[in-house]
């Protein structure tokens, strides 16, 4: 693995102390499923996995051992050796269901709260810190999720859109909550949405944030991250209470 880009560079920062290895796990497994770390992808190796996370070698290997356990990665010896992701981390529906359904509506409400306002910061910074050829890159990574052909493409797309956005801003904190909250949420989104159907206009939106930054209107492309996160949110929460109530809704 070569030089981390800045994304990457968030998915490999220190743990704090009291974090252990299945902390490695949850951030490495996360940044496979948002697509941040691809099939094939060469880890860093073992030595620089620990100073990068902060952490004693033995936690390292532990955390290594669980993926590998799990078919996530697999490690080759050689000359063109190393430690490779083979696998993704894919829950099924049911266990998507079961997350969704233990969300209360005050915790879909704050997350979806969190998500615009993380989102509108980004936009914001954004106007005021990206360049032409920075927009020239989200405007393609924009409409990736209108060609995704499967779930889990879609989810991968449509996080990248985010994350790129928050880079944007050149803020390492909005990057870092915005990975978080992704974790929390792009997959069970796309498994509510449909991802032939609904992929279209989620590409479309985020072509209009980006028309809207490359206008420099701060006021259009705020309105666009809310009115998407919106959208979303509400999608979610109709699966939910058509879950839980599915023979005429709430009593």
């Amino acid at each position: 693995m070569g030089q981390l880009s800045g994304v990457q560079s968030q998915v490999f920062r220190p743990l704090p102390d009291v974090l252990r290895a299945d902390a490695i796990v949850d951030r490495l497994t996360t940044a496979i499923i948002l697509g941040l770390l691809r099939h094939g992808e060469k880890l860093p190796a073992e030595n620089k996995l620990t100073a990068m996370f902060g952490v004693a070698t033995a936690t390292v290997r532990d955390a290594l051992q669980t993926l590998r356990d799990q078919g996530i990665i697999e490690t080759r010896r050689g000359r063109s050796g190393g430690t490779f992701i083979v696998g993704t981390p894919v829950p099924n529906a049911d266990q998507l269901l079961t997350r969704l359904v233990n969300l209360s509506m005050a915790e879909l409400r704050d997350m979806s709260d969190e998500q615009a306002s993380n989102g509108m910061a980004a936009v914001r910074l954004a106007v005021e810190r990206a360049s032409d050829h920075d927009f020239d890159r989200l405007e393609a990574i924009a409409g990736l999720v209108g060609a995704a052909d499967s779930t889990e493409a879609c989810v991968w797309a449509d996080s990248r859109f985010h994350i790129e956005l928050a880079v944007l801003a050149q803020s390492e904190r909005l990057v870092q909550t915005e990975m978080r909250l992704l974790s929390e949420s792009a997959e069970i989104l796309w498994s509510v949405l449909d991802p032939t159907a609904d992929r279209a206009w989620a590409a479309a939106d985020h072509r209009a944030i980006v028309a809207a930054l490359r206008k420099g209107d701060v006021t259009a492309a705020q309105s666009g991250v809310r009115e998407h996160i919106t959208r979303n949110t509400y999608r979610i929460v109709e699966h939910r209470l058509n879950s839980m109530y599915p023979t005429g809704g709430a009593r």
